[in-house]
């Protein structure tokens, strides 16, 4: 008797679609591979330069001072005369306000060191948001990403969240690498000159004061560049061609001629309103420092207060209680919103 064996089929799997977070994650990752030259290796190349400046100067200061040594000349500190160049004597004899300043220095110091990441960061995030949606329609591949299952909404919101958090973030994470190997390289010089760095350079904790203060503001200066972000986006959308005219030379042209014609004093406002309330707001958004950052700066340095302070989260996250902040998120996020739409609806040539 032949026996039949009924084969049942595997059910097909069911293959389920994958979550908006992942594909917004997919966006992202789609821009950091795109523009990784300017958003890591140009910060990378400004910050390897700063460091190898500031280590050059560091061992030309030590070659001048040995020089000093050697030809006769002597350290004089409140009356205490060291021959040598010894820091260790020398660090024996420091007071309390004298470590203090020292600690505002050295502050100073590596502020100076992780500057050069962000002057770079600032032209990357500009001429990405400027570049962001118009080189898409150049090279035509806008219709192959918009052919996939995603939104206008997000392609344009994932630009949005790479210039305010992606450059920045990373131009941070380079700049406390450069200023915490620059400390390095002052420890090492320290110690072969008989200072223990630990307490004359660590132990003060304002390279992670510092550290910490740079990660705190990156959300500040993320809500402070959204009228930036979204005019270079929504000239981007717009211009058919050289976007960097229209974003630049407009609101230049428009200054220029409300200064000339003092058509704003007909309304009670000063002839240069435009310039500082309006066309700052709208092209140097990428530069991380605000009008309230200005003033606090001003206040500090004459109120004598201390140069760690300048960075304080409490000073930095005061900006947020200023009208033009709101203003200008408002602002931002309304550009953003016809960004979103001309993309969506505008006609290719």
């Amino acid at each position: 008797m032949n026996a039949t064996v009924d084969t049942v089929a595997a059910p097909a799997p069911v293959r389920t679609p994958p979550h908006a977070t992942h594909r917004f994650r997919l966006l992202l990752r789609r821009e950091y591979w795109e523009h990784r030259g300017g958003m890591l290796w140009a910060p990378l190349i400004a910050g390897g330069l700063s460091l190898l400046l500031s280590v050059g100067l560091l061992i030309t200061t030590i070659v001048f001072a040995r020089r000093q040594v050697a030809g006769g000349s002597r350290i004089e500190y409140e009356g205490v005369t060291i021959n040598g160049l010894d820091l260790g004597a020398l660090a024996s004899q420091l007071s309390g306000d004298d470590l203090r300043e020292l600690a505002d220095g050295l502050y100073a110091t590596l502020l100076m060191s992780a500057a050069w990441p962000y002057m770079v960061m600032i032209f990357v995030a500009f001429f990405y948001c400027l570049g962001a949606l118009y080189d898409d329609r150049r090279d035509r591949s806008v219709l192959f990403w918009k052919s996939l299952p995603v939104s206008d909404t997000a392609t344009v919101l994932s630009k949005v969240v790479t210039a305010a958090f992606v450059i920045p973030a990373i131009s941070t994470a380079i700049a406390i690498v450069v200023m915490l190997l620059f400390l390095t390289a002052l420890s090492v010089a320290a110690a072969a000159h008989g200072a223990n760095p630990l307490p004359l350079l660590w132990g003060n904790g304002m390279a992670f004061l510092l550290a910490a203060q740079l990660v705190a503001a990156i959300p500040v200066y993320a809500a402070w560049a959204l009228p930036t972000i979204g005019w270079l986006l929504l000239c981007s959308a717009w211009a058919r061609s050289k976007p960097f005219l229209w974003a630049v030379l407009l609101p230049l042209a428009v200054g220029a001629a409300a200064s000339m014609t003092g058509l704003l004093q007909l309304v009670g406002l000063d002839r240069h309103w435009l310039w500082g309330n309006v066309i700052a707001r709208l092209l140097l958004g990428t530069v991380p420092l605000t009008g309230a950052d200005l003033s606090y700066l001003q206040h500090a340095a004459a109120s004598g207060d201390q140069i760690s302070n300048l960075l304080s989260v409490t000073g930095i996250y005061a900006n947020f209680a200023t009208p033009s902040m709101w203003i200008g998120i408002v602002v931002g996020v309304l550009m953003i919103a016809l960004a979103i739409r001309l993309r969506r609806w505008r006609e290719e040539g």
